[in-house]
């Protein structure tokens, strides 16, 4: 992978503009900077960690739905939308109707990333499974006209007014059903000796680099990374998100992913995706050893309080950690409550501290539980 003696594509003349044609990636791949080598096994090691911890977690499935709402919130923003975590947990009813569209892109890639997981267990990591992700992403949303789960036939580019001064301008249409096979491909292909993250961190780029639809490359891009580490049995549980790092170092991202494609860069872009990863890594498990302190401390110190109405405060407190925005119809629907024992139930947790009244209206209140909602957002 040294960046002298390697091609990784060519530009190409079209009308009026050049497009970029990445070569094939399905193939042996020389492994020989011994510093990358050193920097694999020490992300290994991180994610190794992750996955290790998340095992002893108890009821681990509760947490995971927020990291997938807080995934999706990010990787969405990213794209332009600006839905925050206190929406996207919120009923569409209660948000402001100029925010309503960021909300159902937001929803609707929890939606893809769950499907697209559950997808995982029954068939392989595929352009099968990545168009039908793709068709879940935009249906019904804004970008139910730009082709949902069917690769693009027509030319597309990235930044820019037109295609003229566009900052990038993917293969042409062409070109898209061969590279993406290629691209299934070599994710599939054992007898190449590349390892797991160095894998990845390849096909993450080639993804981008075709852009293979019309619309929601970005969040489908990044969702690729997790499913892979998920298919690759280097995560048990989908606990790793990388659009956060993304986000937070978003001009570093593309000029990583643009220097692989006109200074034959790859071996940048993988020291940045390693640090992507490692990062990640580190601040998940972070986030589920306070997450796990706080809960400790909720059901040893707090919860109990409440006598007669602990064993409904216990049910309460697992719904927060799925959904920690709540009404009390939710709490009457999840608990199976009277509207007098929710709302009471819920005085109970603003009293203790656990929620907090966010909406400031005498009817139709919202609580946030908190400390927890915190504890995502870093």
């Amino acid at each position: 992978m040294n960046k002298s003696k390697s091609n990784y594509g060519k530009w190409l003349k079209g009308y009026k503009y050049k497009y970029y044609l990445p070569s094939e990636i399905n193939r042996e791949w020389e492994m020989s900077d011994s510093k990358l080598l050193k920097r694999i096994e020490t992300v290994s090691l991180r994610l190794g960690e992750l996955n290790s911890f998340a095992k002893f977690v108890p009821n681990i499935n509760l947490f995971i739905q927020s990291y997938v709402m807080k995934e999706a919130i990010t990787s969405s923003r990213i794209e332009g939308t600006k839905t925050n975590i206190e929406e996207a947990f919120s009923d569409e009813l209660d948000i402001n109707p100029e925010h309503r569209d960021d909300w159902r892109e937001t929803l609707k890639y929890v939606e893809t990333m769950n499907f697209a997981l559950d997808q995982l267990k029954k068939i392989p990591l595929s352009n099968r499974l990545i168009k039908n992700a793709h068709k879940t992403l935009l249906s019904h949303v804004r970008g139910k006209t730009k082709s949902p789960g069917n690769f693009r036939k027509s030319q597309n580019w990235i930044g820019g007014t037109t295609i003229t001064d566009a900052v990038f301008v993917p293969p042409a249409s062409e070109h898209v059903d061969n590279l993406m096979s290629d691209l299934e491909k070599f994710l599939h292909n054992d007898q190449i000796a590349v390892p797991h993250l160095v894998k990845i961190a390849i096909a993450h780029y080639q993804f981008e680099t075709i852009h293979p639809f019309l619309d929601g490359n970005g969040r489908i891009g990044r969702l690729l990374i997790t499913l892979y580490l998920v298919s690759a049995g280097l995560l048990d549980k989908p606990l790793l998100y990388t659009s956060d790092f993304f986000e937070k170092n978003k001009g570093l991202y593309y000029d990583k992913l643009t220097f692989a494609r006109e200074k034959n860069d790859l071996i940048g872009w993988i020291y940045f995706f390693l640090q992507a990863v490692e990062t990640t890594a580190i601040d998940a498990v972070k986030s589920l050893q306070e997450i796990l302190a706080l809960k400790e401390n909720l059901t040893r110190h707090k919860i109990p309080t409440l006598g007669r109405k602990t064993k409904n405060a216990q049910k309460l407190l697992d719904v927060l950690f799925v959904r920690p925005i709540a009404s009390a119809g939710l709490v009457a629907k999840e608990l199976e409550l009277s509207p007098k024992a929710s709302n009471g139930l819920i005085q109970n947790f603003v009293i203790m501290g656990i929620l907090t009244e966010i909406t400031g209206h005498k009817r139709n209140r919202m609580f946030a539980f908190t400390d927890y909602i915190k504890i995502l957002n870093k």
